[in-house]
């Protein structure tokens, strides 16, 4: 299951197109006998996703939950230590509870943010992926903007994005899933 927000909801390209259709189609491709739920919504944020977090995992009960939501949070301003940082860890813990196995995506903020923000906010994905011990798909902005990889608006990926977005954390979920399925 795929938690996050417009990012996985494919904003801006068509749903086929969307990183966790990818996702999904590459699991078949590769006969695991998974499927890929896209709990993606846009403008979701980890607020809002950790209010959806109980109900999806009851009624998925997921192996694995890819977590991609902060950015949200991040374009508003929030307080990374009180809001995000506190939502992320309650959804952590939440879905480890559950049973099952938490993928966190890295989320970047562009500069316009400030240094200090954008880099604390960075920081924050990879504290609490080492606090938690779990895998931690990290991408690059940067590299996508001058990759040509994002739409106009500098925020959300392209179609050529989603492919990288998903080849990534295909790449990082691939030695989990196959353990699943041993």
């Amino acid at each position: 299951m795929v938690l996050g927000d417009s990012l996985s909801a494919g904003y801006g390209v068509k749903i086929e197109e969307s990183w966790p259709s990818l996702l999904e189609n590459n699991l078949k491709k590769n006969n695991l006998g998974l499927s890929v739920i896209n709990a993606g919504i846009s403008g979701d944020t980890t607020s809002g996703g950790l209010f959806r977090l109980p109900l999806l995992l009851k009624k998925h009960q997921p192996k694995i939950v890819i977590l991609e939501l902060g950015g949200n949070d991040g374009l508003r301003g929030m307080s990374i230590k009180r809001v995000i940082k506190k939502n992320l860890e309650q959804m952590i813990n939440m879905i480890r509870a559950s049973g099952s196995i938490v993928v966190m995506v890295g989320v970047e903020l562009p500069p316009n943010y400030g240094d200090r923000y954008t880099t604390s906010f960075k920081n924050m994905y990879v504290d609490l992926a080492d606090q938690y011990n779990i895998s931690l798909v990290k991408g690059s902005l940067v590299e996508m903007v001058s990759s040509n990889l994002m739409q106009a608006d500098g925020i959300h990926p392209n179609k050529a994005g989603h492919i990288l977005i998903e080849q990534e954390v295909l790449k990082d979920i691939m030695p989990i899933l196959l353990n699943l399925t041993d």
